[in-house]
């Protein structure tokens, strides 16, 4: 018996290594496909206050006796319909970013912008829960001219920063008309950094011979493989202190009260130093600040998603039921 179910193991396995070799391929060329034709993106939208006030219900049904329960059920009804007679309200929408080196997430956070900007007014405001600490230069400042584009529209924009928020995602932080961090959320390095290993003298003691050939007095500075110059260094500095100081300027222009050369020196600061230092204006949670704008406002959660092409929804669900028989 034993002997029988290792050999049908051995024949299912055999079967199934035989199917994804032949189906795979075939299936990783139509998503890629498919990906590149439906490249659209769908804005999933979540209203707060209807989630807060569910989550409340829920409590009030476990922990109120039935009289207290019947009165809060009719109070919610009453509130809920009233609202939805009463004049516009102000409104709050909130966008989360979490950086990474490249800030890839700039694609999403450009199209969540554009959809809000397509609906709201100068009563509404705009949430901006950042997290990063930072990357590439040309990444976060293509990240904070989206958010550029809020106050652009005389929309007012908070960011809140409940982890770190620091080079560039500091950069992005400064635009906010007003800027939250949590008390332990690191927040500036307002500096540049640059780092390339060299192996010239490796490959020299290897006897390796390396040829770099350039058109333009300046089109390589610093080599990885070539001996650098006092030249190439001095050249490769002053594009670093260019960069420094466009992003000092650009602190400047939307903190003109900061005192620049006592906090772009590179480092950071823990967040209730960052408010005496006036890199930050008030000391709070990103949760703390939705649920102050709940009690006022109606507040929506903004993301924007990626549409499952239908292969994706298809492919999904069988692989995990694949993986279920081998558990």
């Amino acid at each position: 018996m034993i002997e029988y179910l290792l050999n049908y193991s051995y024949f299912a396995l055999k079967t199934l290594t035989i199917v994804l070799l032949i189906f795979l391929p075939i299936i990783l060329i139509i998503r890629g496909k498919s990906s590149d034709r439906n490249d659209t993106t769908k804005i999933a939208i979540e209203h707060i206050n209807a989630n807060f006030e569910d989550s409340k219900l829920a409590f009030e049904t476990v922990l109120s006796d039935k009289k207290k329960l019947t009165k809060y059920r009719k109070d919610l009804k009453n509130s809920r319909k009233k609202n939805s007679k009463s004049p516009h309200k102000k409104r709050s929408f909130i966008c989360q970013f979490e950086g990474d080196i490249k800030a890839s997430q700039v694609e999403q956070l450009r199209r969540e912008i554009t959809a809000i900007l397509l609906v709201a007014s100068s009563d509404d405001e705009v949430i901006v829960v950042l997290n990063s600490g930072g990357g590439t230069i040309h990444g976060y400042g293509l990240a904070a001219s989206q958010l550029s584009r809020i106050r652009d529209k005389g929309i007012t924009l908070t960011v809140c920063v409940d982890s770190i928020a620091a080079s560039g995602g500091y950069m992005m932080a400064c635009v906010a008309d007003k800027l939250s961090a949590a008390p332990f959320a690191i927040v500036g390095s307002i500096g540049v950094i640059a780092q390339i290993p060299n192996f010239n003298k490796v490959l020299k003691e290897k006897n390796i011979e390396y040829e770099q050939i350039t058109a333009g007095e300046h089109k390589r500075t610093l080599t990885m493989f070539g001996e650098n110059t006092l030249e190439g260094r001095t050249k490769f500095q002053s594009e670093l202190d260019e960069a420094h100081e466009l992003f000092k300027e650009f602190v400047m222009r939307f903190r003109p009260n900061l005192d620049v050369d006592k906090i772009a020196t590179g480092e950071h600061w823990f967040g209730s130093k960052a408010l005496e230092l006036g890199l930050v204006d008030e000391i709070a949670t990103s949760d703390e600040v939705i649920m102050q704008r709940v009690l006022s406002r109606d507040v929506y959660r903004i993301k924007a998603e990626r549409k499952k092409s239908a292969i994706e929804r298809l492919i999904k669900p069988s692989v995990k039921s694949i993986l279920d028989l081998f558990r």
